[in-house]
């Protein structure tokens, strides 16, 4: 099922992600949405805080980018990124090496806004799979950012918050004009 994907001045972007203690049928259906969800806006990452969740969970897929290539590495060895997708990601923990390097960067809770941010240009990853086992790996290039743009999301933290403050104020009226679209929609359906 396609879920809603909740926009810039909704609370649930702030929310910090309860941790998973379990792969319980909801979590495996929320797992499958998330996924339908993405592709269906055209995603590449899509947080739980996305869809109103405030869980430590995220879905990645990063196949089908060409422009922006992807390396990967398990247990050391690089690997094929393609063979890793799609991703969940549940209860990550993540470590930031490498230089610090800026690329574009979008996110489906603020339609048609883009920036370049500076990030870690490698992560070392730990997490739980969506059959809830442990994985490990580290990740460059396209996948290191759009984990590091998720993991952000399961912390409350949004990608405007990474922005220099330059491009910030350049787009600030845009984020105003999102952030009042979302607080009129939210005060329309409590108003029901």
């Amino acid at each position: 099922m396609i879920l809603t994907v909740v926009k810039y001045g909704h609370p649930a972007l702030r929310q910090k992600g309860a941790r998973i203690e379990a792969i319980t049928p909801e979590v495996r259906r929320l797992v499958a949405d998330m996924f339908e969800t993405m592709y269906a806006h055209k995603g590449v990452g899509l947080a739980a805080q996305q869809v109103g969740r405030a869980l430590q969970l995220t879905v990645i897929d990063v196949r089908g980018i060409t422009d922006r290539p992807s390396t990967l590495e398990l247990d050391g060895k690089p690997a094929d990124v393609q063979d890793f997708m799609p991703l969940v990601l549940i209860n990550p923990e993540i470590q930031l090496v490498g230089e610090r390097m800026t690329g574009p960067e979008g996110c489906l809770s603020f339609p048609e806004i883009f920036a370049d941010i500076t990030r870690p240009d490698l992560v070392e990853v730990k997490a739980l799979d969506e059959k809830g086992k442990p994985i490990a790996f580290r990740a460059g290039g396209l996948l290191s950012r759009a984990v590091q743009h998720e993991v952000d999301h399961l912390n409350g933290i949004l990608f405007i918050d990474r922005m220099d403050k330059k491009t910030k104020e350049e787009l600030r009226p845009d984020f105003e004009t999102l952030q009042q679209a979302t607080k009129a929609a939210l005060q329309h359906s409590a108003g029901k």
